[in-house]
Order: structure tokens, then C-alpha cells, then sequence
């Protein structure tokens, strides 16, 4: 069988566009009641976990060259969308705008420590 999506230009990358595709993806597998704040935020604090882990006994000079070898960097970038799979599906769940939330959180954070 063939993708008939196969030749159709990849859609823009946005928030809101993938938490939708997050959102049919769990509910093609009957997902939706597993996707709890609880269990959304614990497995969101596990993924962040294994990124932690590629890094947990790297130097800091070997930590900045982690992208350098293609397997390692493969498992980063891995992580990386498996924590903002998690904060995303936590977000919609609950009704967060991640953008707005950041936007106000820096605003804050300059407001505490002016330069």
C-alpha cells in the first residue's frame, strides 16, 4: 500500500499543527484515557530523564561536542521530541498555551533580573 501523502510538501512546522497530530495519533489507539495530567507530567519527567542521561558523566568540553557523532546525536534529538511530545500533549490537556506561558514567564523573569 502506498502513502498517498507520500508527494504532498511537508506541512509547516507549528504548535497548535502538532499538538493536533499528537492528539489523532493517541486517540487512533484508544490512548485518551492514559493522557492524564498525572501520567502526562511523569512521563514527560522520564524522558527528560533519559536525555539526562546521554549527558551524565560527559565533560562539559565533551557535552558540547555531543552532536559531533551521528548515533549520539540521533539519541539526543530523539529525546528532545520525546519531552516536547510529553509538554505538548500536558499543555493541551490542560488547557496551556506553551507560547503565551513562555512569553509571560520571560517577561517576569526580566522584570526579577534587570540587567
Amino acid at each position: 500500500m502506498t502513502d498517498p501523502h507520500h508527494d504532498d510538501p511537508p506541512a509547516p512546522l507549528d504548535l497548535p499543527g502538532l499538538q493536533r497530530r499528537l492528539a489523532a495519533f493517541a486517540a487512533a489507539r484508544d490512548w485518551q484515557p492514559y493522557h492524564t495530567p498525572k501520567n502526562l507530567v511523569a512521563a514527560l519527567s522520564v524522558e527528560a530523564s533519559e536525555l539526562v542521561e546521554i549527558f551524565q558523566w560527559l565533560t562539559p568540553e565533551e557535552s558540547a561536542r555531543v552532536m559531533d557523532d551521528p548515533d549520539t546525536a540521533h539519541r539526543v534529538t530523539d529525546e528532545v521530541a520525546d519531552v516536547l511530545a510529553y509538554l505538548l500533549q500536558f499543555c493541551e490537556v490542560l488547557g496551556v498555551d506553551p507560547l503565551a506561558a513562555l512569553a509571560a514567564k520571560i517577561d517576569r523573569n526580566e522584570d526579577r533580573f534587570p540587567v
